[in-house]
């Protein structure tokens, strides 16, 4: 609404918004939805004032205020927004400022004249019983969210009111497996703090924890420093979990120390999982990855690019190294949730040198699960990776032979007609891959950025707030979610959308439980034509995804109300 004295216009949309400072928002006005219990809830209050506003305060009233939080939407550049062959599902292609990080309110906010900006609303709903208590047991109808805005003086400039219905129900927990890479290096790069100290072992766990509240169930565990987007000859700043003393050629002792101390942090924060690091350099399993071993009281290099994959010395550290790695996981309890990688992103040309260094692993790892992220058939066809993880543009062979169980990923490749979360994509685009992945029953998802804040190929760091694009290598968006605020991560809108793409899943998942998965597929796809729901096929607007959420969530809300009331006539 307008504040005709102060010119001041406000605008309530949903999380799937993006609000340009130089447009006005194209969205339609979204003042009221549903939402389950455990459910982490968003909409935006977009603003625009005719006059520079040095400190204006924004007030939330309502019911649910110890629930709700808000924060400023900022804006980051983008030299790269799209690749050179963009579809024509993109918001805009050319360089310039972006939504993105979400910063939390300080004791006031700018607004500059004539810009549109946002702010960030959340509502984190507890369980339901801790949620009725709260309000006194009265839940049923909509409860209002007033979203105030006063100048300096403390003039009220305008206000929106959301309001929020908490169905009689609670999202499941998860059970897709969703592992983000984590780079505990670019962590102590960014905060300049030595590489397991006191200092980074707790900015690890609050980054974590982030991580575990967006959904995240498994971790990157890095043995030794991942190899992964290093340049060939070049390496990482050193994160290695396992201590290493070499006593002359092949007597080695390993020290598991800051390897037990990450499980039971991860542990405590709730990660379920452990996806531990390669043992084989990406794009070919061709060389060992770098390991630091101490040797006569110096720390050294002792394997790396000069190392090949398949010589005896690298064979012999294995053959010592993974029979204790294994004791170690049983005598902690994870053999069942212990994940390995031989490669990451192997093509048909590797096929050999894949299978060679598989099969090093298979003498001492037979027991536990290995996964992969590929594009190439052949690799699960020959044996080779028994859990694949297509990208989403490559998936459909997998689809068509039923292969089980599947898993997916997506990443700078995947810039076409597929769901991604690049700064210049539409946030519907972002979320709707929660429902391709309930569709279609894929038990995880992989992506490779949630703090990647180095080049491409690792050459040097950089500051996320003004480089977004790893050095003009790969679209603003694709390389992190997370920003590295002054004490711990700042969260991206892009990654509270995703949040919301796994809690459809979730939301899918309890009415599949209540009234079986064919009706929740039904609920999905309600007014689709076949075959148009697929990762490549999918209705991209916004007012369809919530549509559709909104009618999976009324038949949860009907399915619990059937069944309280047979359970009365039964109590009866």
């Amino acid at each position: 609404m307008e504040n005709n004295q102060t010119a001041f216009d406000t605008r309530c949309l949903s999380s799937l918004a993006k609000v340009f400072p130089d447009a006005a928002p194209a969205d339609r006005p979204f003042p009221a939805a549903t939402a389950l219990w455990k459910e982490t809830y968003a909409f935006q209050v977009a603003y625009r004032s005719s006059r520079a506003i040095a400190r204006m305060k924004i007030s939330v009233q309502s019911e649910l205020a110890p629930y709700v939080s808000v924060r400023e939407v900022g804006l980051s550049p983008s030299e790269l927004p799209v690749l050179e062959d963009p579809d024509p599902g993109y918001l805009r292609t050319a360089p310039g400022l972006y939504p993105d990080p979400l910063y939390p309110l300080a004791d006031a906010i700018r607004a500059l004249p004539g810009q549109w900006r946002s702010v960030w609303v959340t509502i984190a709903l507890p369980s339901r019983a801790q949620g009725e208590a709260s309000l006194g047991g009265k839940t049923e109808g909509a409860i209002p969210i007033e979203v105030a805005f006063e100048d300096e003086s403390g003039e009220r400039l305008g206000s929106e009111t959301f309001s929020l219905s908490i169905l009689p129900a609670e999202l499941p927990e998860q059970r897709l497996k969703h592992t983000e890479w984590f780079h505990a290096d670019c962590i102590a790069t960014q905060y300049g703090v030595g590489a397991f100290s006191e200092e980074h072992w707790r900015l690890l766990e609050r980054f974590i924890r982030n991580a575990v509240d967006h959904g995240v169930n498994m971790l990157l565990t890095p043995l030794f420093t991942p190899p992964l987007d290093t340049a060939v000859g070049g390496e990482r700043p050193t994160v290695q979990l396992i201590g290493v003393t070499r006593f002359g050629e092949d007597d080695y002792r390993f020290d598991f120390g800051r390897l037990e101390r990450w499980v039971r942090m991860c542990r405590e924060i709730g990660i379920r999982y452990f996806e531990f690091s390669h043992l084989f350099t990406q794009w070919g399993a061709k060389h060992a990855p770098k390991i630091m071993a101490t040797v006569d009281g110096e720390e050294q290099r002792i394997f790396g690019w000069e190392t090949d994959a398949g010589s005896e010395s690298y064979r012999r550290f294995l053959d010592r190294f993974l029979p204790e790695l294994v004791r170690f996981i049983e005598k902690q309890g994870i053999g069942d949730v212990s994940y390995f990688h031989v490669s990451d992103e192997p093509s048909l040309e590797h096929l050999a040198s894949y299978r060679q260094a598989r099969e090093l692993l298979r003498r001492h790892l037979s027991a536990y699960r290995f996964f992969e992220a590929l594009s190439d058939y052949a690799f699960y066809e020959q044996g080779l990776v028994p859990t694949p993880v297509p990208a989403t543009n490559h998936i459909e062979p997998f689809l068509e032979h039923d292969v089980e169980p599947l898993w997916t990923y997506y990443c700078v490749g995947q810039h076409r007609d597929v769901s991604n979360r690049f700064f210049s994509l539409p946030s519907a685009r972002n979320r709707i891959i929660g429902f391709q992945l309930y569709k279609h029953g894929i038990q995880g998802f992989l992506h490779w950025g949630f703090n990647f804040w180095y080049t491409q190929y690792s050459l040097r760091s950089v500051d996320p707030f003004r480089v977004t694009d790893a050095g003009g290598a790969f679209p603003s968006g694709d390389a992190f979610v997370v920003y590295p605020g002054a004490d711990g991560p700042i969260d991206s809108l892009r990654w509270e959308v995703f949040r919301e793409a796994l809690q459809d899943v979730r939301a899918l998942e309890l009415l599949g439980s209540l009234r079986g998965r064919q009706a929740a597929l039904d609920a999905l796809t309600e007014g689709l034509e076949k075959g148009q729901l697929t990762f490549s096929r999918y209705p991209g607007s916004a007012e369809w995804l919530l549509e559709t959420r909104q009618r999976v969530n009324l038949a949860i809300a009907a399915a619990v109300q059937d069944s309280d009331r047979t359970n009365s006539r039964n109590d009866a």
